[in-house]
């Protein structure tokens, strides 16, 4: 049950902590450095997809493959040949991702760009207008970017009920557009999106009282974002990053806010 007060609360938020200064550590960052779309949005999908784990390694990771590639994302995919993207990417090392897997969903990619000329053309042409969330899709997507499901980890498929914490990422930073998140996928509403959730985000939809799911599964985030749309109906997903300050940034004074809405609701 929404509490009175909250959207308040994180309105207020979103107005003094949604700035770029709150930004970094955050593998956002990178995608400041790219005024071309086309690189931005290959960076966006490289940069979610490691966006797992310790945010310092997280940034040294992804510092690592966009050295490997070169500063021009796009041209370094349409010229290079499959041998050279994978001798690049030998000895990388990321957790769980090594740099066969990393090499793959380069591949991948660039086979979306040489088909579609760009990965938010491909993205685009899956969108139907009766689809009642940017889910189906993103099922659509993973299915055209892994046909052959070689890269579950790095892009899971929401058919797989897993809740796409890092997809939905990349989609929150490529179609939102304000201080923070860069857009540049205008044709996709962000009313359409879905909450990034994770362990973190999950704690905190159960301290705010708009989630009882014990899991941050995929119909979790689903029943956080229909909690959050009824403050932001257009663009639900605003909320995100300034969410999430107090635990990437240990941005303190954004908890002792919401803790302070908690004891006037008796919460814990």
């Amino acid at each position: 049950m929404l509490q009175d007060g909250l959207g308040e609360v994180l309105e207020r938020l979103y107005r003094r902590y949604n700035r770029r200064e709150y930004v970094s550590p955050d593998p956002l960052q990178f995608l400041y450095n790219y005024d071309d779309l086309l690189d931005r949005e290959i960076v966006g999908l490289i940069a979610s997809s490691l966006a797992y784990g310790n945010v310092k390694q997280i940034i040294r990771s992804v510092e690592d493959v966009l050295r490997r590639i070169g500063g021009e994302p796009r041209r370094y995919l349409v010229l290079a040949k499959g041998q050279e993207i994978r001798k690049d990417l030998h000895g990388f090392k990321h957790r769980f991702t090594d740099g066969s897997h990393m090499a793959e969903m380069l591949l991948a990619i660039k086979e979306v760009i040489m088909g579609y000329g760009s990965i938010y053309n491909g993205f685009l042409s899956l969108v139907k207008d009766e689809d009642p969330n940017i889910l189906p899709a993103l099922t659509r997507f993973v299915d055209l970017l892994d046909k052959k499901r070689r890269l579950l980890f790095l892009i899971p498929s929401p058919d797989d009920k897993s809740p796409c914490k890092r997809l939905n990422l990349f989609l929150r930073w490529m179609v939102r557009k304000d201080e923070v998140d860069p857009g540049g996928w205008c044709e996709i509403s962000p009313s359409k999106l879905i909450y990034p959730v994770d362990t973190h985000m999950h704690k905190i939809a159960l301290s705010l009282g708009i989630t009882r799911r014990k899991n941050p599964s995929l119909g979790c985030a689903v029943e956080i974002t229909r909690a959050f749309s009824k403050f932001s109906p257009h663009d639900p997903v605003k909320y995100d990053f300034v969410l999430t300050r107090f635990g990437i940034r240990g941005e303190q004074r954004i908890w002792s806010e919401l803790k302070d809405w908690f004891v006037r609701h008796e919460l814990p």
